[in-house]
């Protein structure tokens, strides 16, 4: 933390922020550092889209986001899965305007998809404490789904409170894992900002602090 501003932060591919992003950009002095480009995501994305399609070919399958966070993940992932798929979203109360977990996930509303007998895959942005995916993991199991399968963009495991159990027969992918600070960008958020960066940064303290 603490990275002047005239530094460049640097992407695991070497990139620097200015030669990852078009330009200078209002979210730029925000970020400590970068982690993952917009072609580093891009590329994941489809490896991860690829595996998926491969898993499931020939079966019903329903994708369920995690609303808001997921929301730009899911609409990348499903364009790059190559069978068919019904998509809806669920949406969780965890955070709030904090940049810790509550200790607690409520659902505040449900898919209206019928997933009974379907290969469900649940798609987050990020999984840290285990609390969310937890909760949900126990709700689809009264929905009768033939499958319940996680695919996350970002896993933070350092962050586990609670093991990632799956329905016997769910699958998990994991996009990148994450290390213990706190990112925003590609659909992550503090404070409902952020989301539309098209990056996986570091924020730096000063704006949360």
């Amino acid at each position: 933390m603490g990275r002047a501003k005239n530094e460049q932060a640097e992407s695991p591919s070497g990139r620097t922020q200015e030669q990852t992003e078009e330009g200078g950009a209002w979210h730029e002095m925000a970020m400590e550092r970068v982690l993952w480009s917009g072609e580093d995501i891009k590329k994941r994305v489809s490896e991860l889209a690829e595996q998926i399609t491969r898993d499931f070919s020939g079966k019903s399958l329903a994708v369920v986001g995690v609303a808001t966070g997921a929301v730009i993940f899911v609409a990348d992932l499903v364009r790059e899965i190559q069978i068919p798929v019904t998509l809806d979203f669920v949406r969780m109360k965890s955070y709030g305007n904090s940049t810790t977990s509550s200790g607690k996930a409520t659902c505040i509303a449900d898919i209206s998809i019928d997933v009974k007998d379907k290969h469900v895959l649940l798609v987050e942005d990020i999984i840290d404490t285990g609390i969310t995916v937890s909760t949900l993991v126990a709700h689809f199991g009264v929905k009768e789904v033939a499958s319940f399968s996680v695919c996350t963009l970002l896993d933070k495991p350092s962050r586990r409170i609670i093991p990632v159990q799956l329905i016997p027969g769910g699958k998990f992918y994991r996009g990148f894992e994450c290390p213990d600070e706190f990112v925003v960008g590609y659909g992550l958020d503090y404070a409902e900002l952020y989301r539309n960066v098209p990056y996986i940064g570091v924020l730096k303290s000063h704006v949360y602090s």
